[in-house]
């Protein structure tokens, strides 16, 4: 969920404190705005059809999206992997009070012990929250870990995209999205999709690529909710 890897933070008793401070600022400041939040929903019955197979989602969107995507699922035990980094520490702390667990390390760093991590959370019972495209991009173009956790736990991916009708939208390689008070947002989760556990290199890529076009489908399908 980060940008920067920066593995000399933690013996910096200044950096600790800052991560401290943004936690403790950022929750009441993402409580208080997802409050204002009015949301519309498709495809909610995706979510709940895993869980009745007796399957957990591994759940993928773009990193973009993380902020309403954090309030919208809060408290559905979910395990998130985050950047084992500065911006990552500050970032657990905040999800962790809205109901999350983490699994530190990102593709660019520490991937494999986050993938294991990631995997046991699974096997304890957590569907697993993926920023299929982060930690730095490129935007939209996703990475291996999500097929990686569904070939390996037998776990389905669930796609999903969130769109604002009113926000702010910053000017970094994902173009974050932060809706603004009480906007309009659609959720949208698209159908759960297997990766068989025989899956060669060639069918893992091809799942790769297909995920990004599930991803990318939904975009129109939030945008037109949010005008229904």
């Amino acid at each position: 969920m980060t940008t920067h890897a920066d593995p000399g933070w933690k013996s910096s008793r200044t950096k600790r404190l800052q991560a401290s401070l943004i936690g403790a600022l950022g929750f009441p400041s993402l409580w208080t705005l997802g409050a204002t939040w009015r949301w519309r929903a498709k495809g909610e019955e995706h979510w709940q059809a895993i869980f009745d197979s007796g399957k957990l989602p591994v759940m993928a969107l773009w990193h973009g999206r993380i902020l309403p995507s954090v309030f919208y699922f809060r408290h559905r035990n979910i395990t998130v992997i985050t950047s084992d980094n500065f911006d990552g520490e500050w970032t657990a702390k905040i999800i962790h009070r809205f109901g999350y667990t983490t699994a530190r390390g990102s593709t660019s760093r520490n991937a494999a012990r986050a993938a294991l991590r990631a995997k046991r959370a699974m096997e304890a019972g957590h569907p697993v929250g993926i920023t299929v495209d982060g930690p730095r991009g490129p935007a939209q173009v996703a990475q291996p870990g999500a097929i990686w956790l569904a070939k390996a736990t037998g776990n389905p991916i669930l796609p999903f995209h969130l769109e604002a009708a009113s926000a702010w939208t910053a000017s970094n390689w994902d173009s974050t999205q932060i809706p603004l008070p009480f906007s309009r947002i659609a959720v949208v989760m698209g159908e759960p999709f297997p990766i068989p556990a025989d899956a060669d290199e060639a069918a893992l890529g091809r799942a790769r690529v297909d995920l990004e076009h599930r991803l990318n489908a939904l975009k129109p399908q939030a945008l037109a909710l949010l005008e229904a």
